[in-house]
């Protein structure tokens, strides 16, 4: 089995308010779209957390054993990140290293994962889903 996960991370004064958007493809098709309100973080850390939790969502939905079959391709905008993971660029942010990890150790739980950048406006609905959740988050906070 394939499937193809769009997301973003994305904080509002970097550090700030954050969020995260996720949309999963299965067959070409929108499977699943997530968005969560993840409290303050920097930009990149918000973009770590979305593929954090993609595979752990990923990984929920279809159980262990489907998932070690599995094949993922993530498309990210965040040129940094996908580098990252992908080790063409050192990590030489303290507060990014802990998720590198985290997303390291989930990738074992998958046959196997792929990580491409592409151009922001190819990832119009992950960038929605998640200025959605700090839209309503920044609302919340005017109604107090």
């Amino acid at each position: 089995m394939k499937l193809t996960i769009y997301t973003d991370g994305g904080a509002r004064g970097n550090p700030g308010p954050a969020a995260i958007g996720v949309v999963i493809y299965q067959e070409g098709q929108p499977f699943k779209k997530y968005s969560e309100f993840i409290g303050t973080a920097t930009n990149n850390e918000a973009e770590y957390q979305a593929v954090i939790f993609a595979l752990k969502k990923v990984k929920l939905l279809f159980g262990k054993k489907k998932a070690k079959k599995m094949e993922i391709e993530f498309f990210i905008d965040s040129e940094l990140i996908v580098k990252q993971i992908n080790h063409q660029y050192k990590i030489k942010e303290e507060n990014l290293q802990p998720l590198f990890i985290k997303v390291w150790n989930l990738m074992f739980d998958f046959d196997q994962i792929k990580f491409s950048h592409i151009p922001r406006e190819k990832n119009k609905e992950a960038d929605r889903l998640l200025n959605q959740e700090l839209d309503a988050q920044e609302k919340k906070q005017t109604l107090l």
